[in-house]
C-alpha cells in the first residue's frame, strides 16, 4: 500500500474508522455500529485500500493504530464531532428559534448571565447557547451568531459595535477593611494582600496589573503583605468578596457588587482609564435572523444602562 494516491478520499467509511480507532477493537466497534465484525473489517480494509496506507496493526485480540492511522483519527474525530453538532443544531432549529453567543468567561459570569433573565422574559420562545471561552472564535467559519469581545479598537474587525469603555478601580470587601483598617492612600496597600491576574494574556492587558497601577500612582517598587494570583477576573473578584485581599476590578463587571455594598471602592482618586472597550460582533457570513436582531438590540440597551451606571459612580 505504498503507492501514493492523489484523488480526494470518499467519506463513506470514516464513521466506521472513527469508532474502531476510538475503541481499538473490531468487535466493540461492530457492537456500537450495529454491524457484524466482518462488515467492520471490510469497511476498514476498503478505506485502507482507497487511502493507500495501512491504518491499523492487527493483533490476535486487538488492533493498534499506525502512525498514519493516528494522524487520520485526530482529524476525523474532530470533523465528525463538528458534523454531529451541526446536524443536531439543524434538527433543533427546525422546531425552535435559537441563538449562539460567544464571549470570554469572566464577562459571561459577571455581566451577561446576571442580566440574561430579562431577555428570556422578553423572548421566552428563543433558546440561547452561551460559549464562554477566552479563546476567540472565528465567526466566519463557526455556527456562532454573536460575539461579545474585549479589546482596543485596533484589534476589532470591521462592523464591530462598541458597547462601552472601561476603567480599573481598587475595591475590597467592607469586612476586610473593618479587620485591617481603612485605606486612605495608596501607600496603605502595603498592609494588604493584593489580588491580580496570574498571567496577562498579551502586552495590551498589562494595564490590569497592580504594577502598572502603582507605577501610575508614583509608587514604584511598593510591595504588599502578599500576592494572590488567579487566571480569571471572576475568580479575583470572588476572592475579594470573601475578604482575601484588594483587587483591581472593572466597574462594568462589578456594578451589582458595588451597588449592594458587597464591595467598596477604596481609592476613588486612583481610577485608571482603560485602553480597552467591550464590542458586539455579528457573524458576517450569515444574514441576521430576527432572534439575532432581538438579542443585539437587548445587549445594546443593557450596555446603555451600564454606561449610565459608570457615569453615575464617577
Amino acid at each position: 500500500m505504498s503507492h501514493l494516491r492523489s484523488r480526494p478520499l470518499s467519506v463513506g467509511y470514516l464513521r466506521c474508522f472513527e469508532v474502531t480507532a476510538r475503541l481499538l477493537n473490531f468487535r466493540a466497534a461492530a457492537d456500537e455500529l450495529a454491524l457484524s465484525q466482518s462488515a467492520v473489517s471490510r469497511q476498514i480494509q476498503s478505506l485502507e485500500d482507497e487511502l493507500g496506507m495501512v491504518l491499523f496493526l492487527r493483533h490476535t485480540r486487538s488492533v493498534e493504530l499506525t502512525e498514519a492511522g493516528a494522524v487520520l483519527f485526530r482529524t476525523v474525530s474532530a470533523l465528525l464531532n463538528q458534523l454531529d453538532l451541526t446536524v443536531q443544531q439543524i434538527r433543533h432549529s427546525v422546531l425552535r428559534k435559537s441563538i449562539a453567543v460567544t464571549t470570554f468567561a469572566s464577562f459571561a459570569s459577571m455581566w451577561l448571565i446576571p442580566r440574561l433573565s430579562s431577555f428570556q422574559n422578553l423572548h421566552p420562545e428563543i433558546d440561547i447557547r452561551i460559549d464562554a471561552s477566552n479563546k476567540p472564535v472565528d465567526l466566519s467559519v463557526s455556527d456562532i451568531d454573536i460575539a461579545i469581545r474585549y479589546g482596543p479598537a485596533s484589534r476589532m474587525p470591521e462592523g464591530a459595535t462598541r458597547l462601552f469603555g472601561d476603567q480599573l478601580i481598587a475595591v475590597a470587601s467592607p469586612r476586610l477593611l473593618e479587620q485591617e483598617g481603612g485605606i486612605q492612600s495608596a501607600q496603605d496597600l502595603t498592609r494588604f494582600t493584593l489580588i491580580e491576574p496570574s498571567n496577562p494574556q498579551s502586552s495590551h492587558m498589562d494595564w490590569l496589573t497592580w504594577r502598572h497601577w502603582l507605577n501610575a500612582q508614583g509608587l514604584h517598587g511598593v510591595q504588599p503583605v502578599r500576592w494572590l494570583h488567579f487566571n480569571y477576573a471572576y475568580q479575583m473578584v470572588q476572592a475579594a468578596l470573601n475578604g482575601q485581599g484588594v483587587v483591581l476590578a472593572r466597574p462594568p463587571l462589578i456594578a451589582q457588587s458595588l451597588a449592594n455594598g458587597e464591595l467598596v471602592e477604596v481609592l476613588p482618586g486612583g481610577r485608571n482609564d482603560s485602553p480597552m472597550s467591550y464590542w458586539l460582533l455579528v457573524n458576517p457570513s450569515q444574514v441576521p435572523s430576527e432572534q439575532v436582531k432581538a438579542f443585539c438590540e437587548w445587549v445594546m440597551a443593557q450596555a446603555q444602562e451600564t454606561q449610565m451606571t459608570m457615569r453615575a459612580s464617577v
